[in-house]
């Protein structure tokens, strides 16, 4: 995926280009993220409750091809994917050319939300071990929603250092990969290996595109719009991944992570920039205020039962307590025992209001909440109520932390940056 070497980049100067700069803010994405997820909840929670129920059930969609969704599905499964495909772009470019190059930073992260998953679902258990019941519900405090998460830390932390949502990329990147093998392994039934491995023929062949050689090479310097064939060719990549029965939006991450990052003779941009520039406004004015508005969606009902059902406990304490003691303790740890070192313009407390950002569970937990109990209608009332809360609590403590911090970062002078992508808006 390249450019044409005779066309060069013109000044955005029309009302929708500006536009779609604006949107490209992590900040003004994040407010409009926010502001979808309160009108989902101030709409469930009204007395037409059941209209917002009745939208977001209307299914569309091929039956033939397993494609007759929701329209929560297809904002879940179907635009989340464009997001991830952009945050797998920009870890690829830290990977290359920005903070994880250096693996000693790169390893903290991965380990620490391997950390992170591990403690809630122990918390979990610890108090569910007596309720067979229950039990089966330890997945649910393991997942991070990391476009709540980038999204608070974007409106609460403009003057934070960049590495710290790198930091919170990587491990949310890392949680939603673990996340995923989870539900793959405790709660689906079954994959579909044919359509697992003919998606990973097709992302080679992605991969092989990118490369920009050979085949490919032709392919770029002909007449043919790249986007003819790459749309197509990622569309069929999506389907078969959610044929698999793996979580849609990994095939996003799995695309996002192949981009080319360096420019060949004749280009001006890298795929990687291009595309990235292109797709981030869509992505933050579009697709993630969609999943917003479609998840975000949780009855206000019998919130006093869930501190005394020990999956709701469980969830909340998971989800509060035990991600800030798996991402910061695991962390801590790792620099004393390891190589690994947190990055020199971070501090131990900036990544404990990153780690209870961490903590907002949302989507992936109320997936997995929804394979745990499908036969018991009150403790999964209890068990969505219990990530809701959590996730508020984690919202509330860690903008609180994250705005102490980010007022702090304003009166110091900010350190020369150390390279990266410089992404953010």
């Amino acid at each position: 995926m390249s450019i044409d070497p005779d066309v060069s980049p013109t000044p955005e100067t029309s009302p929708l280009a500006r536009f779609a700069n604006v949107l490209r803010s992590d900040s003004v994405g994040g407010f409009i993220l926010i502001g979808a997820a309160l009108l989902a909840l101030i709409w469930i929670n009204s007395p037409f409750g059941e209209v917002y129920e009745h939208l977001r059930e209307i299914t569309i969609g091929p039956h033939a091809l397993h494609l007759d969704l929701s329209l929560e599905t297809w904002a879940a499964d179907g635009l989340l994917a464009v997001f991830f495909f952009v945050v797998g772009n920009e870890l690829k470019e830290e990977f290359v050319h920005g903070e994880l190059r250096n693996p000693r930073r790169a390893m903290l992260p991965i380990v620490a939300a391997v950390c992170g998953m591990v403690i809630p679902a122990g918390i979990y258990v610890a108090i569910n071990l007596s309720s067979p019941e229950t039990i089966g519900g330890w997945g649910i405090p393991m997942a991070t929603d990391i476009a709540f998460a980038v999204a608070i830390l974007a409106v609460v932390g403009r003057n934070l250092p960049t590495p710290l949502r790198t930091f919170l990329l990587t491990l949310a990147i890392v949680d939603d990969l673990g996340a995923v093998i989870v539900i793959a392994v405790f709660y689906t039934s079954g994959i579909n290996f044919v359509a697992l491995g003919a998606s990973a023929v097709l992302l080679a062949v992605f991969a092989y595109l990118q490369r920009g050689k050979g085949l490919a090479a032709k392919l770029n310097a002909s007449a043919l719009p790249n986007w003819i064939v790459y749309v197509p060719l990622a569309a069929v990549i999506w389907f078969l991944v959610h044929e698999s029965g793996v979580h849609a939006t990994i095939a996003g991450v799995a695309m996002g992570l192949l981009m080319r990052t360096t420019t060949l003779p004749g280009e001006i941009q890298d795929p990687s920039h291009r595309v990235e520039h292109m797709l981030r406004p869509w992505s933050a004015g579009l697709a993630l205020p969609i999943f917003a508005f479609f998840s975000a969606g949780v009855v206000f009902d019998s919130m006093g039962a869930v501190f005394t059902d020990p999956a709701g406990l469980g969830i909340i304490l998971g989800l509060v307590v035990g991600k800030v003691l798996g991402i910061v303790g695991g962390a801590w740890v790792t620099t004393k025992v390891t190589a690994a070192e947190l990055n020199p313009s971070l501090k131990w407390v900036d990544l404990v209001g990153m780690s209870l950002l961490a903590g907002i569970g949302f989507t992936v937990s109320l997936l997995i909440a929804e394979l745990s109990f499908a036969g018991s209608a009150e403790h999964l009332t209890h068990a969505k109520s219990g990530v809701l809360i959590a996730s508020l609590i984690a919202t509330v403590l860690g903008a609180a932390i994250l705005s102490i911090r980010n007022r702090h970062y304003r009166k110091v002078p900010a350190p020369a940056p150390a390279g990266g992508s410089g992404t953010q808006g």
